[in-house]
């Protein structure tokens, strides 16, 4: 259990952001100056130079800025969840690195929360700067989430969130290999507000999620906090099996009474046994891969596997390039000089 030492901290999962993730965490530290924060950017295998730039940032700001550096890319909700458990504040706000999170209405959903009791706080985009593939993505996921979830329909799960301390503790607890953040959210609690914020332009490189990420997500919420597949997998069998003897017994009825002349066609019983086909692979796929996840997660498959996380010395001159390097084991600690 996580005691708060802090006021707020803010979680950046990092990828491929080294133009943009340094204004990110300037612009944080401008706002909130009269705050107790920290800052924990994760850099989720990035390709760019975002290792450099984040180490810079633990160099320039050593008191409110950690990073942690994960060994590969392990996608946007494992990285989160690397550095929710790395927080202190009593409250947790988590943001994008490419700057279309305005860190200023971190603040009013922080008000938010607090006034109304909440346990988190969305940010609800009022008009979207995704391209028409995100928000597409986007649309399919609120869908799933309100039927999986059992979301309300008219809350937007964004990737801006503000959570309290008690939320934090309970979602880092989980232990499975495919983390599906909102899901931990709801599985946790039902206080659960949103508040309309604004969402700037991306200023520069692109979006990280492919058609494969969003795929991998989907299934994370589909198959990771719900059987609702087991049951729909059971009901589609008993409604094709029910289909089945009614199609049989319209043929009989035809082929007797009302067409005896005529034969009974060769392509529609190709048809049927390929349609019929078709849903038991689809059953035994879902099935198989609840099991695939249950295999995964028995035989210890990670969440992430951290590198090191970095935290500047209070200590000495900023340029003298000394940190501290703490281990991913949390139990080795060294002090050396990282030439960047």
């Amino acid at each position: 259990m996580v005691v708060p030492t802090i006021d707020i901290s803010f979680v950046v999962p990092v990828y491929n952001g080294a133009l943009t993730i340094g204004s990110v965490v300037s612009r944080i530290l401008q706002t909130y100056a009269n705050s107790s924060i920290e800052i924990v950017l994760v850099n989720d295998g990035s390709a760019d130079t975002s290792t450099i730039v984040c180490r810079h940032l633990v160099h320039q700001y050593p008191q409110q800025v950690i990073f942690i550096d994960l060994a590969r890319n392990f996608g946007e909700h494992n990285a989160v969840l690397a550095g929710l458990a790395q927080t202190r504040g009593r409250v947790v706000a988590v943001l994008d690195d490419d700057g279309q999170n305005p860190p200023e209405e971190v603040g009013r959903m922080w008000r938010l929360l607090e006034d109304e009791q909440l346990d988190v706080v969305y940010g609800h985009y009022r008009i979207k700067q995704h391209s028409w593939f995100r928000n597409l993505g986007s649309r399919l996921n609120d869908v799933l989430a309100t039927r999986m979830l059992k979301k309300p329909a008219h809350l937007y799960l964004s990737s801006l969130k503000v959570m309290t301390r008690f939320v934090v503790n309970e979602v880092i607890r989980y232990r499975g290999p495919f983390p599906y953040i909102d899901g931990l959210i709801f599985r946790t609690t039902r206080r659960i507000g949103q508040l309309d914020v604004d969402h700037a332009p991306r200023v520069a490189g692109q979006s990280g999620y492919t058609l494969r990420k969003l795929v991998r997500l989907w299934l994370n919420m589909f198959l990771g906090f719900s059987i609702a597949p087991l049951r729909i997998a059971v009901m589609a069998g008993l409604l094709t099996s029910v289909l089945s003897v009614l199609l049989m017994l319209a043929v009989l009825v035809d082929r007797l009474w009302l067409n005896p002349d005529v034969p009974v066609g060769i392509p529609s019983v190709l048809v049927f046994i390929t349609f019929f086909s078709g849903v038991q692979l689809t059953v035994l796929g879902m099935v198989g891969e609840y099991v695939g996840r249950v295999f995964l997660e028995q035989n210890g498959t990670p969440q992430y596997i951290i590198r090191e996380t970095l935290t500047g010395e209070q200590q000495g001159p900023l340029d003298s390039g000394i940190y501290a390097v703490i281990r991913s084991d949390d139990v080795v600690r060294d002090k050396g000089i990282l030439n960047d």
